[in-house]
C-alpha cells in the first residue's frame, strides 16, 4: 500500500455521489477510484471509465489472486469490487483515491486502509426526510421505495465504522464542510 484514500458511503438519497463529485471538483488532489463488476455493461457505459467490466469467471480468478483490495457478491454471481491496480493506477498519478460505496465496501476499506483511510458516512437528517427526497426524484414506485427505506435503515447501523458522521442537513454547507475535512485529512 502507498498513500492515503478518502472513502465515503450513506444510504441511497443521502448525498454521497452529489458530494464526491463536488470533492473531485474542488480538490484537485482527488481522483474518482473506478470499481469493477461482472453484471454486463448498459450501452450508456464505458469500460475503465463508469466500470472495469470482467466476466463472472475472470472475477473469480482474480479474488483467488487477491486481486482486490476488497470484493463482495451483491447477488450470486454478481461481483463487485476495487483492483489493487486501481489503487496503483492512482497511485502513480500523484493523486488520491476516493470511493463512492456502499456501506460494507466502505467498512471492507476502512478495514484495509486503516489509519490512512478517511471513512466518511453521510447521514441523512431522519429516514422521513430520505424518504421524502427519494420520492422527489421520482424514480421509484412505492415497492422499491419501501424497499430502499428498509435497506437505509439497516445501512444507517453502520455509521459508528467509520471516522466521520455527517448528518447531511444542508447539502451546500455540508459540501464545503466535508471538502475543509478533506483538505485537513490529506495535508496531515
Amino acid at each position: 500500500m502507498s498513500g492515503k484514500a478518502i472513502i465515503v458511503s450513506a444510504p441511497s438519497g443521502a448525498g454521497k455521489t452529489t458530494i464526491v463529485k463536488h470533492l473531485l471538483k474542488v480538490i484537485p488532489e482527488l481522483e474518482f477510484s473506478i470499481s469493477a463488476c461482472s453484471r454486463p455493461k448498459r450501452e450508456e457505459e464505458t469500460h475503465g471509465k463508469d466500470y472495469y467490466f470482467i466476466n463472472a469467471d475472470e472475477f473469480r480468478e482474480l479474488i483467488t489472486r487477491d486481486e482486490f483490495v476488497e470484493w463482495q457478491e451483491v447477488y450470486p454471481g454478481s461481483y463487485y469490487g476495487t483492483l489493487k491496480t486501481e489503487m496503483h493506477r492512482i497511485w502513480s498519478l500523484g493523486k488520491t483515491p476516493i470511493f463512492d460505496v456502499d456501506v460494507v465496501g466502505a467498512v471492507n476499506l476502512k478495514k484495509y486502509f486503516g489509519d490512512t483511510g478517511l471513512g466518511i458516512f453521510i447521514h441523512p437528517p431522519s429516514i422521513e426526510e430520505l424518504e421524502n427526497r427519494l420520492k422527489k426524484r421520482g424514480t421509484e414506485s412505492e415497492e422499491t421505495l419501501r424497499k430502499r427505506i428498509g435497506k437505509a435503515e439497516y445501512e444507517l447501523t453502520f455509521a459508528s465504522h467509520f471516522d466521520i458522521v455527517i448528518i447531511n442537513d444542508n447539502l451546500e454547507v455540508k459540501c464545503r464542510e466535508i471538502a475543509e475535512l478533506v483538505k485537513r485529512f490529506l495535508d496531515e
